[in-house]
């Protein structure tokens, strides 16, 4: 099944009942709440604390979340009392298991307001998302379409503005029972009997990368600390961590692994080290101290904000890149947001393996971060 028949099986459901809109009154009693999207890994975990102030003012409501099918085995315990539907738009099996979830008193659009007609076709009685998406067209089955405020904040916390109400109170480790682990390699179990470090370098795009000789550089301090440096990465980024360690000196589980042992993976580490990426999240929710290297991101808008202020989270960055310029947040102006959201073709600031964004983040600087969480080993 194509993403076009899938969307054309949403946009069929959802019609009809776009004729409705004006007849629509909203709930007063919520027992079934959708969160809609299909974002990746690291903006589907930014919507935490939107799911956990929903769990607070509404304790015996379901909570049904659509998710990526690679990232549904980290909510294998259910944090908040959470339901999940994989959701892929291209699966056709996928869109029929939401679409005959509903209905729902409530349906909530996070990112892009595309999903709105997801929820519409899955029977929400009353839609709420984020306003001035673009075309306008994602926008009209929405309720409620509620602004980005003018003050800066962390998405995070944007998200949790979709409900009324105070804010949740800051994250828990206890509130994410961790997935089942599922076994390592007896080769590689062993290999990490000692204390490790984690370091991600791989991410969604090749603008965020850190230059590879840095990363050779700080395993090798990692290493002089006496701790074991361990490679990470999805299956996209074997080649990358390959040319980082071409003799492979430290144990390296990128491709290798799935999400939930990758939970475990980071959940046993004295550290992480990682670029603004999906992982960065996850990090944050297994407690461990998270040094994170910010260069087209930003480090205000993705970074720990209220929810996670007490996460060991340290974010690493240059303030004030002039090529950091585009007012955006999942395709709305937003007047203080300063992000960038080019590529390796687009950038302005491209110097053949890295941008200026990253190289100017020196190892000196992401060396310090670390050592301030890695005390010397005894």
């Amino acid at each position: 099944m194509s993403r076009l028949s899938g969307r054309v099986r949403i946009f069929a459901r959802a019609l009809p009942r776009l004729a409705l809109k004006p007849l629509r009154r909203k709930p007063q009693v919520l027992k079934r709440i959708l969160i809609a999207h299909h974002l990746l890994l690291g903006d589907t975990l930014l919507l935490t604390p939107l799911v956990a102030k929903l769990r607070t003012q509404y304790p015996d409501a379901q909570i049904v979340l659509t998710c990526p099918k690679p990232i549904v085995p980290l909510y294998a315990g259910r944090p908040f009392g959470l339901d999940v539907i994989p959701f892929d738009p291209r699966d056709f099996l996928s869109v029929n298991a939401v679409l005959s979830s509903g209905p729902y008193d409530l349906g909530i659009v996070a990112g892009d307001n595309r999903h709105a007609w997801l929820a519409l076709a899955a029977g929400c009685r009353w839609i709420v998302g984020h306003a001035a998406d673009v075309p306008a067209w994602k926008n009209l089955p929405l309720n409620e379409a509620v602004p980005y405020p003018d003050a800066p904040a962390a998405w995070a916390d944007l998200a949790t503005e979709l409900v009324s109400g105070p804010p949740p109170r800051p994250y828990r480790l206890s509130d994410w029972p961790a997935p089942a682990p599922a076994a390592l390699s007896e080769s590689d179990a062993l290999r990490l009997k000692g204390p490790y470090v984690v370091l991600h370098p791989g991410a969604s795009t090749a603008v965020k990368r850190w230059p590879d000789e840095r990363w050779q550089a700080l395993a090798a301090f990692v290493e002089a600390r006496g701790y074991t440096p361990v490679w990470s990465g999805g299956p996209s980024e074997t080649a990358l961590i390959d040319a980082i360690d071409p003799e492979a000196r430290y144990p390296n589980f990128a491709g290798r692994i799935d999400l939930r042992q990758v939970w475990h993976l980071f959940a046993g580490a004295r550290a992480i080290v990682c670029p603004d990426t999906g992982v960065a999240h996850l990090g944050r929710l297994t407690g461990v101290p998270t040094i994170t290297l910010f260069g087209p991101g930003n480090a205000l808008i993705h970074g720990a904000g209220n929810y996670w202020r007490d996460a060991p989270f340290m974010p690493v960055t240059i303030p004030d890149m002039p090529c950091r310029d585009e007012p955006n947040i999942f395709r709305r102006h937003v007047a203080w947001a300063r992000r960038c959201d080019r590529n390796a073709s687009t950038c302005v600031a491209w110097r053949g393996d890295h941008a200026d964004c990253m190289g100017f983040i020196s190892l000196e600087a992401v060396c310090n971060s670390l050592q301030t969480v890695l005390p010397g080993v005894q």
